[in-house]
């Protein structure tokens, strides 16, 4: 029996064609195909993608790729997607179908990748189905962990991606359920000799029922993030006994190990059977403190040496052990050494490196617990019950019950549970929690509430539009995590350095020990031993591991308590590098919808009345410059009557007759042909437009009344925001598809001096490719679907959050207030997390820079100095303390705004 079809060409049945690799048969299409795969057989085999997908290699060497696509809803969806995968690179066929909701992709691997096809299926607004979970890992301690956990997953077929996080303690794996599973990817970290908490899928948009809504329950009793947090707060607990255990047995251990130094009586001294007998105790009593206070070493050294890896345990391992074995034979056969002054013991080393190492760790731990207090306020937010309307009656039931639809009961003071639509009652909302903004918004029926927010003030009824995983604080949460995991790109330098930074610890440990050995002064076996000893334990890469992570989850984290959603560490890296940004006009600078501006009156008529009539007459358009002017005489409490004889004018304007008198509302084309002399109300219309507003006339009875002048208005601190960003020297571009004449009027007002005018929607991506072949870093702010492209092609896309998903789904940054000042500050706390990252990692480089040749001892022919062990644990396990305490500098940062002329 074959064991797996490795090439498939468009054939009836599969051929006799077979060979073995392996001891694995394969099957194959052409006896062509068969030679091809006994030449080169690592170029055919598996059957599996090594990011999972399911494929097949043909004879030519194009790989076929099948992906789900979720939310396809029409032909044109197709259409759309198929279009974005074929302008990648190596493409051969792009098929997406409708009715399986797949897409059929024949593509050269040396081209392109399944992570681009995935990329290119998002940028056309849509989700390939693959699912997401967060795993809680115990048992890491340094890089090293992390790149040999990330490296077995990324091996796995079925998995797309995997990033592990040494200051979350955590893993977010992307993967198609099709193909592997949560325990199979369970059980691969944990093969490796590490700890996985309880896992939930982020997002899983294969599994999810559309028609109810309703997500699988995972069979978990508390969040993840719960789970994760017990785990370290055992692990704490566990490695603050240890090292009480192990300071307790340093203390006389370090007295008996010196007792020339210490002065101790001279029953005390060397060559007596008393501290013989002493010391072969302190052996005896170090034991438990190797095997039980220092396990976690051992077992971290044996997962690592099983998988021919070597990482801090494995340097604390091999120095605790060579320390212990020296003494053991010192105390046991001092007769094999040379001299007396050789036999000696350091017991010490061994008792106090264990127990500095365990402080370092659990001081650690509870350091980078208040690294993540953003994911748990996030968290504390949700609600725990709903009172819902069924079959007529309230019942309170867990928010997780609540299903799609359901009708839901608030009464003042309580938590939204959910997303939904008012259906019954108005009330004021509390939305801090999610935007940021302290003023509660009035909400009336048919407006759209927040789960997690807080009812202020009236009682009202809701319909559920979002529950579960789909809920605007569950993806927050989701993008919080994903972004707090994910590496940006100076991590992955630091990825590389730490994969061959601990074989060369190791190497020169070595290196100094011979060279000690040899050339260095008696007694020469023991300065050898204590170097090589120093050099392991000093050069632990923990602080390398954290100097970014950490950082990156504060940094992160403040983003989301501002209503600064980041989605990646990449993201954030790039935004302090941006030299331009471009902002679209409409519903980014202004407000996204006209609103009544100037009412000017001629005549004698009076503002009440124009604006009477001219609401009135608009009560039968669906014009949304008329829907302005309806909310204008609304908000001023005006009362509007029904018109009569309504007759719109294409081109021209609308009339009616309003309480027996004819109303024309129009432009001055409108006043022409209607022999209406409008005076000196022609000028101030050119003066309105010229500020950018809409200038519509009113006549009654034949004669001029006034002018009625709607526009989309500025936003009131988009002013603010642009001049802070160009005073942080970035060039501010605005870009929209409205007329000069207009677009000029509004940069004016909010002091942009770059103005793209009058570009087609499919153009703006094109408008932002120019200025990066400028030579700029350019970063897109927009919130319309036509947007998309352009958020997509920008170095980083900013999407508004009340805009469409389609351009928060291609963005990279997410404004969850709408405000221009979230841009602001997402710069400023991109360059703030930055610079605390490189303060971070040049303290862990100097540290091991300046730490490692005195520990091997460069510097003793010169200044006598020469490193202890001891001080080498303590300043190895307080390094990484020293980072994780700057990396929560963070915590304190404000954004910084100066006021605009």
């Amino acid at each position: 029996m074959a064991k797996d079809i490795v090439c498939r060409m468009e054939v009836e049945s599969p051929s006799d064609w077979q060979s073995t690799y392996q001891g694995e048969t394969f099957e194959f299409c052409s006896e062509k195909c068969k030679n091809e795969f006994e030449e080169n057989p690592e170029k055919f085999v598996t059957g599996k993608d090594k990011a999972g997908a399911t494929y097949n290699i043909t004879p030519n060497g194009v790989e076929k790729l099948q992906l789900p696509i979720v939310d396809m809803s029409c032909a044109s969806c197709a259409v759309t997607i198929e279009k974005e995968i074929r302008r990648l690179p190596g493409i051969q066929k792009a098929v997406v179908n409708g009715a399986t909701e797949k897409a059929y992709v024949e593509f050269d691997r040396s081209e392109t990748s399944v992570t681009q096809i995935i990329g290119a299926i998002k940028k056309s607004g849509y989700k390939a189905g693959y699912a997401t979970l967060r795993l809680g890992i115990g048992g890491m301690h340094c890089n090293s962990c992390v790149s040999q956990i990330e490296r077995e997953l990324d091996q796995t077929p079925g998995v797309l991606s995997a990033s592990v996080d040494l200051g979350t303690e955590s893993a977010v794996v992307k993967y198609l359920p099709s193909e592997v599973d949560m325990p199979a990817i369970k059980n691969i970290i944990e093969r490796l000799g590490y700890e996985t908490f309880e896992a939930s899928r982020l997002s899983d948009p294969v599994e999810d029922d559309k028609k109810t809504g309703k997500q699988e329950k995972l069979k978990t009793k508390e969040e993840p993030v719960d789970e994760n947090q017990l785990a370290r707060e055992k692990e704490y607990k566990s490695l603050m006994w240890k090292f009480i255990f192990s300071a307790v047995i340093s203390i006389p251990v370090m007295i008996f190990s010196y007792p020339d130094f210490l002065g101790l009586p001279d029953q005390f001294q060397r060559g007596t059977d008393l501290l013989y007998w002493i010391w072969f105790s302190m052996g005896v009593v170090t034991l438990p403190v190797m095997f039980w206070a220092g396990s976690h070493f051992y077992t971290g050294a044996w997962a690592a040496f099983k998988n021919r890896s070597a990482n801090m345990h494995t340097l604390i391992a091999v120095g605790i052990t060579a320390a212990w074995l020296y003494s053991t034979v010192a105390v046991l056969f001092p007769e094999i050494f040379p001299t007396e002054a050789l036999a000696e013991v350091f017991y010490d080393v061994t008792a106090v490196v264990v127990a500095l190492v365990d402080l370092g760790l659990a001081l650690e731990i509870r350091a980078k617990g208040r690294s993540s207090e953003a994911i748990k306020k996030l968290m504390g937010l949700q609600a725990k019950t709903a009172r819902v309307v069924r079959d007529g009656k309230e019942q309170d039931i867990p928010v997780e019950e609540v299903v799609l639809d359901d009708i839901i009961v608030v009464r003042p003071g309580e938590k939204i549970p959910v997303d939904g639509e008012i259906v019954e009652g108005s009330s004021a909302i509390d939305e801090s929690m999610i935007t940021g903004e302290s003023i509660p918004v009035e909400k009336h029926t048919g407006d759209e509430v927040i789960g997690a927010t807080i009812n202020k003030t009236g009682s009202f009824k809701f319909r559920a539009t979002k529950v579960g995983k789909d809920t605007a604080l569950a993806q927050i949460v989701q993008m919080v995590e994903e972004a707090q995991s994910s590496k940006p790109p100076i991590q992955r330098v630091v990825d590389r350095v730490s994969g061959y930074f601990v074989p060369a610890v190791i190497i020169l440990a070595i290196a100094a020990f011979v060279i000690w050995y040899l050339v260095g002064p008696a007694p020469a076996l023991i300065y050898a031993l204590v170097v090589a000893v120093t050099v392991l334990i000093i050069a632990c890469p923990c602080a390398l591991g954290l100097a970014t992570p950490i950082s990156l989850m504060v940094g992160v984290g403040k983003g989301a308590e501002n209503g600064i959603l980041i989605r990646s560490g990449e993201a954030l890296e790039t935004a302090q590098k941006l030299d331009a940004i471009v902002l679209d006009k409409t519903g980014t600078i202004t407000e996204g919808q006209p609103s009544l501006t100037d009412v000017i009156t001629a005549n004698g008529f009076s503002e009440e009345d124009i604006l009477a009539w001219s609401a009135s007459v608009e009560r039968a358009s669906e014009h949304p410059l008329g829907e302005a002017i309806i909310r204008g005489a609304e908000d001023r409490s005006i009362t509007l009557l029904d018109p009569k004889n309504f007759n719109a004018v294409p081109g021209h304007g609308v009339e009616a007759n309003v309480e027996g008198r004819k109303v024309l509302l129009g432009n001055i084309k409108m006043m022409l042909d209607n022999n209406i002399d409008v005076g000196g109300l022609q000028d101030q219309s050119v003066t309105l437009a010229d500020d950018g507003k809409t200038p519509m006339f009113v006549a009654v009875d034949g004669k001029a009344a006034g002018i009625v002048a709607v526009a989309d208005t500025v936003k009131a601190d988009s002013k603010e925001a642009i001049a802070q960003l160009k005073k942080m020297g970035l060039e501010v571009v605005m870009i929209t598809g409205d007329n000069r004449r207009t677009a000029d009027a509004i940069a004016r007002q909010v002091g942009v001096d770059r103005v793209m005018a009058e570009v087609l929607p499919e153009d703006k991506a094109m408008n932002v490719q120019k200025l990066q072949n400028e030579g700029k870093r350019v970063a897109m702010v927009g919130d319309g679907i036509n947007d998309a492209p352009a958020l997509a092609q920008a170095d980083i896309g900013l999407a508004i959050g009340t805009g469409t998903d389609v351009a928060i789904e291609a963005s990279d940054i997410t404004l969850i207030k709408g405000s221009l000042k979230g841009v602001v500050l997402a710069i400023q706390l991109s360059k703030a997390t930055m610079r605390n990252i490189k303060q971070n990692l040049f303290g862990a480089f100097a540290y091991n820079t300046a730490g490692l040749p005195i520990a091997a001892g460069v510097f003793y022919p010169l200044f006598g100095l020469l490193l202890s062990p001891l001080i080498a644990a303590a300043a190895m396990a307080f390094s990484s303390v020293t980072v994780v305490t700057n990396a929560n500098r963070l915590r304190k940062f404000q954004p910084k705004f100066s006021k605009a002329n």
